[in-house]
């Protein structure tokens, strides 16, 4: 009976989506509400949300999941949340919500590019990452410059989900897995460190971090306030959480050393887990998510956001299409692969290489249709995640298959295409809310319903599909991989001068 279930809700709070997901005990998906919220770009570069009206949606989420599911509250053993990392979510010294940057904001470019000129290698020695825009102490020492009287107001320094956490519990808490995410850290202790913050020169914001915790340890617990708004039962445990790519790796089945996990999202998320993190400067970062429990990540928005952003500004305008994405998706299947097809850039928010890098069809012909332009765009999200993927082999990380998740993991024609361009098995898991799931894991392991993350994956997850790399397409794409890199090689000086022009206009 439903009255004897025990039951977890996984939160996930992206950059666009806030997801309320709840599962049983083996795993499987019960009830699922999302919102979308609302992103404003006040100025050029700035990418910002309302932190009000994300708690609002959380509510709402949250309370119609419940609903649907038709459980009493009080059978939900515990509460986890994923949530993009990077960006700032900052409260201000009275606890209010004052600012909301996401991930995808380019504001700091130019900082970050003279912190990584100047304290790059030192900051890497402590943090194993270097500045980069959208960095969360990038974005800090951003406001500390140029806007001052906001960052005189901050009295905590949040991620995503730890807004979330604070709203249901009151507590300021963030977890290590983030918090390393975001290069405010010492690796491999995983602990925030004065010397670090110096060489960012936010030394006085050392007092604005908030305290570090597991992400599979209950930080709190629901409130009153926020079961009344919610549905949630007061007293309900919320656990730390987590940075959402090492989430929805946990939910995709990856986790433990040797595993590898591909999130093609908004974010291209291409990362091997270990017992210790790698020490290469050209690995873009590493996560700590708990005792001996690391994942060495190469990442950029240079994914799935592509085709998104095609299928808003292409295919839905006039909404003339039923299912835009299986649109694209068909399109894509009509085109039998040529030597001669066009290439695309994913750079339409930078690339890992250069903010500055801007996205572009090239090699277009008379004989090309939309199909042609489609496959360019799967092709180049795809050699963009391969690139970040010979970055990690290259600093020694080995791999012998990956699983595929994410958004673009429910294309028909995405995960053969990886199989064959990595040359390398594929599978691709059965639940498509792996950061939600991988959130409800945890609350696993935090509550003692498992014994550990290896227990709580082998339990929770399942795979739907596995892909073989074909040789002779992996042949095909290896000549085509080559020519895409010297595409960008060649690009990028075309690109730094329009970056110049645009900020000197």
């Amino acid at each position: 009976m439903a009255e004897e279930q025990t039951y977890l809700l996984g939160l996930d709070a992206g950059n666009t989506v806030i997801k309320a997901v709840l599962f049983d005990l083996e795993g499987r998906q019960i009830a699922m509400q999302a919102m979308d919220g609302q992103t404003h770009s006040p100025k050029t570069g700035h990418v910002e949300r309302d932190m009000n009206e994300l708690w609002a949606n959380a509510q709402q989420v949250i309370r119609s999941c419940i609903e649907t599911a038709g459980i009493d509250p009080k059978q939900i053993a515990g509460v986890g949340c994923a949530g993009h990392g990077n960006g700032l979510y900052a409260l201000d010294k009275a606890g209010e919500a004052l600012i909301g940057i996401q991930s995808l904001d380019t504001r700091a470019a130019q900082l970050a590019t003279d912190l990584a000129n100047t304290q790059g290698d030192a900051l890497h020695r402590i943090c194993l990452q270097k500045p980069w825009p959208s960095q969360t102490p990038v974005l800090l020492a951003w406001l500390k410059r140029n806007a001052p009287d906001i960052y005189a107001q901050i009295g905590t320094v949040f991620l995503c989900k730890d807004y979330m956490n604070y709203c249901l519990t009151g507590a300021r808490v963030s977890d290590i897995s983030d918090m390393s995410g975001c290069g405010l850290t010492r690796l491999p202790d995983a602990l925030y460190d004065a010397d670090l913050m110096a060489l960012y020169d936010l030394s006085e914001a050392l007092e604005c971090l908030p305290r570090l915790a597991d992400p599979a340890e209950v930080i709190g617990y629901v409130t009153a306030e926020s079961a009344a708004l919610t549905g949630l039962a007061e007293g309900t445990p919320v656990i730390g959480g987590y940075f959402d790519v090492v989430s929805s790796a946990l939910g995709s089945g990856a986790g433990v050393p040797g595993d590898a996990s591909i999130i093609v999202g908004t974010w291209s998320i291409n990362q091997v887990f270990s017992d210790a993190p790698v020490f290469d400067p050209d690995v873009f970062m590493v996560s700590a998510f708990g005792d001996g429990h690391f994942v060495n990540i190469e990442s950029s928005a240079t994914s799935a956001v592509n085709l998104e952003w095609y299928v808003r500004e292409l295919v839905e305008r006039g909404a003339h299409h039923d299912d835009p994405f299986g649109h694209c998706n068909q399109r894509v299947g009509d085109i039998t692969p040529q030597s001669d097809d066009p290439f695309f850039h994913p750079f339409l928010y930078g690339s890992g290489l250069g903010a500055d890098h801007r996205a572009g069809f090239y090699g277009v012909a008379g004989w090309h249709g939309e199909g042609h332009l489609l496959r360019a765009l799967f092709e180049g999200v795809m050699f963009e995640h391969r690139r970040h993927i010979d970055v990690l082999r290259g600093s020694g990380v080995q791999f012998d298959a990956a699983v595929l998740s994410g958004g673009g993991a429910r294309s028909p024609h995405w995960p053969q295409m990886f199989a064959d361009c990595l040359g390398a098995p594929i599978s691709v898991a059965q639940a498509q809310e792996t950061g939600a799931l991988g959130a409800a894991i945890g609350v696993a392991v935090a509550t003692g319903l498992v014994a550990d993350y290896a227990e709580g994956i082998a339990k929770m997850t399942r795979q739907r599909a596995s892909f073989a790399p074909n040789p002779a397409m992996t042949a095909h794409y290896e000549r085509r991989y080559q020519l895409y890199g010297k595409l960008t090689e060649a690009l990028a000086p075309i690109w730094a001068e329009l970056h110049e022009q645009a900020a000197t206009a």
